[in-house]
């Protein structure tokens, strides 16, 4: 008998009246938060502008959203097209089912376009937002708690899962997979922190490092999981993506090193516009109070003399009578 183990909620909807609060999308909601909220501290600290993060979030996060459906629905469509099952399903996200690779992927695009028509760099707004992401992963794999999924294989540990009977589950104890997920990230967050701050990665690379961490951790995870899945050789599908993309990660990293060394002394133009142009009227006020006297901001007395003496009809000012 396990004496100890982590509870599941007996529900993941809190119905209030006719709207149900779900777990699941509270869990994305606040992951999105979190990343926006501190990939904005980064990317002020790189020397770009407060908001220019958000703008852009908002063509990337929907993109992600929907491309990590899409990989999904994809990936398991027996879950939803097989005999039986009911098509209309592949469109209620709230019951569960996001990819993070097509969520990258195609949310990658959304912030292509996003950082094109602010004119920035889309590997530094990246690399701002690496960690954020990966803050975000760690939160949303909380929604899975809620909707009692992603669960590992049995076992007895005393902080194993205690999952009830239900639609294509079995009641029992198992691995937290996503406890493993989430606390992965947070790692991978802090490591790619640690790493950007020591080494000034730049061009994409802080992003390539979440993304080659991340890509190490989710293949021992998903390697426990019992899910229905894919399987290529032996191992499960997102096991070979997982491989895949880690590779490509390291390989940008040693390239980009090479062909683009050091970080980018800046990453969005228009703010430094907006400083100089700041420096520039600052100076331009100091000019003209300099040419007005004595280059304190105050007219000198001769200045205020010459200015009230009243001019001749020749356009000359007349000179004063001196005394003997």
């Amino acid at each position: 008998m396990n004496l100890a183990y982590i509870p599941s909620p007996s529900t993941g909807v809190i119905e209030l009246g006719p709207i149900p609060l779900r777990g699941y999308a509270f869990c994305i909601i606040i992951g999105v938060f979190v990343a926006v909220w501190f990939g904005n501290k980064r990317w002020i600290a790189r020397g770009g502008k407060a908001g220019t993060v958000a703008d852009i979030a908002v063509w990337a996060v929907p993109f992600g959203l929907v491309g990590g459906r899409l990989y999904h629905v994809i990936t398991d469509y027996q879950l939803y097209f097989s005999d039986g099952e009911n098509w209309v399903d592949a469109f209620k996200i709230w019951q569960g089912g996001l990819g993070i690779w097509g969520a990258i992927a195609l949310g990658a695009v959304g912030a292509w376009i996003g950082c094109r028509r602010r004119g920035i760099p889309l590997p530094a707004w990246a690399d701002a937002l690496a960690p954020g992401i990966a803050f975000a992963q760690a939160i949303g794999r909380w929604g899975n708690w809620f909707n009692q999924e992603l669960y590992g294989r049995q076992t007895d540990v005393p902080w194993a899962l205690k999952i009830s009977e239900g639609s294509n589950r079995v009641a029992g104890t198992y691995h937290p997979t996503f406890l493993y997920e989430s606390l992965w990230c947070v790692g991978v967050a802090l490591l790619v922190i640690w790493a950007d701050r020591r080494f000034k990665l730049g061009h994409g690379r802080a992003f390539a490092l979440y993304v080659a961490a991340y890509c190490a951790g989710r293949g021992w995870i998903e390697y426990m999981r019992v899910d229905e899945a894919h399987h290529v050789l032996g191992l499960r599908l997102n096991v070979w993506t997982a491989i895949v993309v880690f590779v490509l990660a390291v390989v940008y990293i040693v390239v980009s090193a090479k062909v683009r060394p050091g970080r980018e002394e800046i990453v969005e133009p228009a703010a430094v516009a907006l400083s100089k142009d700041t420096e520039d009227g600052g100076n331009g006020e100091a000019d003209d109070a300099e040419a007005d006297g004595d280059g304190s901001g105050k007219r000198t007395a001769a200045g205020d003399a010459a200015a009230e003496e009243p001019e001749d009809d020749a356009g000359v000012a007349p000179q004063t009578a001196e005394k003997s």
